[in-house]
């Protein structure tokens, strides 16, 4: 965490101008209270990295506020402003956790010397906590990572290899075949673990915003910018960027990368000052890179720049072998999290795993068991508990898969209008579907809107939006 947002509370103007003209100027964002009741009022709407304020103050003190302030926002630094004759109270503030004071009057430089302190606890104190969740993610993904086929076993040799080095790394693969997880290896097993691993998907952010995203913005770059923008490869400083679909990024913005790779520095969009980085690039996609330069829509310079050290993921048809561990390990995640009675395969369901194509690869497998075992009663998945996949695999002419059920009442709701009347029946359709399958699998997950969203294989907001759209009460149990 760095310090960006203050607040600064004093029932004096003219200190709180002084305070503000100053920090502002040094490209903080500075929001001002005349009392303590203000000062909460607004820390209850805004977060802030540090608080300046006067112990003497009308209504709420300073040492009160204080108080409430380690309650209701934690995270925020407190620096007590106090006279000389309130040392006393000064010392109290020190005790009930204020990060420091200042004696009235005092020196700008005297703050200047107190924030600069802070920015470097709080860089500490972030590097910590990023360093325990990756030592707890590196955990989780050494049981994620699962594989002994031949294709897996030569992926983890050349992980050892590469893993060490700031080399850049091209991962290839179809969608699903967890390519984030392979970035995130890398970096765990790299001198940089504990510093930053920052992953962002160029081809679900529009191209203009890409940019913004990519390198920053300052403020008053353009419409709605109204505050400073940090992009992802500062935030990545000192540890790995991951570029996830990077065939999509547009033309136009391949060169601005190209040019970070080389001069390994950014310019904010809107600003002048260059920004060295020292950042690892570790880029996927689940594109033929090479035919897209050949057809003039990737930059062949920035196709050699990344692709140093190709990374080739085989998709799960390629390694049917992992599919009863990988399966394994899913129904097992599942059973804890949303305490499914599931706790095993019959053989005729690991059987129909192990046959099926998966073109969604490992995703699509976790996904199936998700909501297998969900809908299932039983302790023991069946092949019936995977309709989806007797359906693909030509049993559909039964009757009894989801896809001919959905069929066979499409035919026959279909047959009582006259579709030339239709304007909207795609949207008609898919609502009247959605609607009974997200209150099926709220019900399933007890109201959890964040389990709901990963089996239903989409975001939490847009799952919100959906339980808005189509008036869904979500209740939780």
């Amino acid at each position: 965490m760095s310090i960006k947002r203050i607040l600064v509370a004093d029932d004096e103007e003219s200190i709180r101008w002084v305070l503000s003209k100053s920090l502002t100027k040094q490209g903080y964002q500075v929001d001002l209270a005349k009392d303590g009741k203000e000062a909460l009022l607004m820390s209850r709407k805004q977060s802030y990295d540090l608080a300046v304020l006067d112990i003497k103050m009308p209504g709420i003190t300073g040492l009160e506020l204080l108080s409430k302030f380690q309650e209701e926002c934690p995270q925020a630094l407190i620096v007590i402003m106090t006279a000389e004759s309130s040392m006393k109270n000064a010392v109290e503030a020190m005790k009930r956790g204020a990060y420091d004071y200042l004696t009235k009057p005092f020196d700008l430089d005297a703050l200047d010397a107190i924030i600069f302190k802070a920015q470097k606890a709080s860089k500490v104190s972030a590097e910590v906590s990023v360093l325990k969740q990756e030592i707890k993610d590196h955990y989780q993904l050494e049981r994620t990572i699962i594989g002994q086929s031949q294709p897996m076993q030569k992926i983890y040799k050349t992980l050892g290899k590469i893993a060490p080095s700031d080399i850049t790394v091209l991962i290839y693969g179809e969608s699903g075949t967890g390519k984030e997880l392979i970035a995130r290896a890398i970096h765990f097993n790299s001198p940089r673990l504990g510093k930053p691993f920052i992953a962002l998907n160029c081809a679900a952010i529009p191209g203009e915003l890409l940019e913004s995203e990519l390198f920053g913005h300052e403020r008053g770059a353009f419409t709605g910018a109204t505050e400073r923008k940090i992009g992802k490869f500062e935030q990545a400083n000192d540890g790995t960027i991951f570029l996830d679909e990077i065939g999509d990024m547009p033309l136009e913005l391949q060169a601005k990368l190209l040019r970070v790779l080389q001069e390994k520095e950014v310019t904010r969009t809107g600003g002048n000052t260059t920004i060295q980085i020292n950042t690892r690039i570790v880029a996927a996609t689940n594109q033929d890179l090479k035919s897209k330069v050949q057809q003039k829509e990737f930059r062949e310079d920035l196709y050699y720049r990344l692709n140093v050290v190709p990374l080739e993921l085989p998709a799960l048809r390629d390694r049917r072998e992992d599919i009863p561990n990988l399966a394994d390990y899913f129904l097992a995640k599942a059973h804890q999290e949303y305490a499914s009675p599931a706790n095993g395969f019959a053989k005729e369901a690991m059987d129909l795993l192990c046959s099926y194509d998966w073109p969604g690869n490992v995703r699509e497998l976790e996904n199936a068991i998700q909501r297998a075992s969900l809908l299932s009663p039983d302790a023991l998945l069946n092949a019936a508990d995977f309709p989806d996949l007797t359906s693909a695999q030509g049993s559909s002419g039964n009757g009894t898969s989801l896809e001919a059920l959905i069929t066979q009442k499409l035919q026959s709701s279909l047959a009582q209008i006259d579709l030339q009347d239709m304007d909207n029946l795609y949207e008609m359709v898919l609502h009247q579907m959605e609607r009974p399958l997200i209150n099926i699998v709220l019900e399933k997950t007890r109201g959890n809107q964040v389990k709901a969203a990963e089996v239903l294989g989409i975001n939490r907001n847009t799952l919100r939006k959906k339980i808005q759209t189509l008036n869904i009460t979500a209740k939780r149990n």
